[in-house]
C-alpha cells in the first residue's frame, strides 16, 4: 500500500444530522487519515452543532477530527486540530490557541517561504494547492508538482496537496512525495456513494505507488 493518505474535506455547507450516515460510509470504505470540517459563513452555534454530530463518526474509527478555520473551537469542542490560512491569522496565533498537543495544519498555497515560515511558527503539517481545477473552490493559484517535489525532499514536515484531485489525476501527486490527497467533490459527489469515492482513491493511490516501486 501507499505511504500516501487520503485525507478528506466535507462540503462547506451540510446538515450534519444527514451527513453522519455519510461520513461513516466513507470512512467504512478504506483507509482515511484525517476528516477536515469545512464550515464557511455560519455561526458558531452551527459549527459547534456539527463538531457534536459528527466528531464521534471519525472518532469511534480512529480518524483524526479536524476544524478549518477555528483553533479556539478546535480546542473548546474536543477536535484534534485546526486547519488554518496563512491570510486567516498568523500560525503563531493558531498555535497558541491550540495548545502543544493538538494538530495544527496550515495552507500555503504554491509558496515556498509561506510554508517554511508556517514550519518554523508551530505547524503539524503544511498544504499546497490547488494543484487542478476545483468545482468545489475558486482559486487562481497553481501549486505545481515540482514543489510537491522540493518539500518532501528538503523537508521532514508532512505535506498535504489540495485542489481538483481525482483518481485520475492524482498519480503524479504521489509520485511527487505527497503524504496526504485531501479531496472534496471525489469522495462527496461520487456517483455510486461516498464509499465508492474512498475505495476509488485509495486504489489510484496504491497504483501510483505500485509503480513507483
Amino acid at each position: 500500500m501507499t505511504d500516501c493518505q487520503l485525507y478528506l474535506v466535507t462540503p462547506e455547507s451540510l446538515d450534519p444530522t444527514q451527513f453522519a450516515p455519510l461520513l461513516a460510509r466513507a470512512l467504512d470504505a478504506g483507509p482515511v487519515a484525517a476528516v477536515q470540517l469545512r464550515l464557511k459563513d455560519v455561526p458558531d452555534d452551527t459549527i459547534r452543532r456539527a463538531i457534536d454530530v459528527l466528531r464521534p463518526t471519525a472518532h469511534e474509527r480512529d480518524v483524526a477530527f479536524i476544524l478549518n478555520d477555528r483553533p479556539d473551537l478546535a480546542r473548546d469542542t474536543g477536535c484534534d486540530g485546526a486547519h488554518v490560512g496563512m491570510d486567516d491569522m498568523s500560525v503563531e496565533e493558531a498555535r497558541r490557541m491550540l495548545g502543544d498537543d493538538l494538530q495544527l495544519g496550515v495552507s500555503c498555497y504554491d509558496s515556498r517561504d509561506m510554508a517554511m515560515h508556517a514550519g518554523e511558527g508551530g505547524a503539524d503539517y503544511i498544504a499546497f494547492g490547488a494543484f487542478f481545477p476545483s468545482p468545489s473552490k475558486e482559486t487562481s493559484v497553481r501549486a505545481g508538482t515540482d514543489l510537491l517535489a522540493w518539500w518532501s525532499t528538503m523537508m521532514e514536515l508532512p505535506v498535504v496537496a489540495i485542489g481538483g484531485i481525482t483518481p485520475e489525476n492524482c498519480g503524479p501527486l504521489v509520485h511527487a512525495g505527497a503524504d496526504f490527497l485531501a479531496v472534496i467533490s471525489a469522495v462527496w459527489s461520487h456517483p455510486d456513494g461516498p464509499d465508492a469515492g474512498v475505495r476509488a482513491m485509495n486504489a489510484a493511490m496504491d497504483r501510483a505507488s505500485d509503480a513507483i516501486d
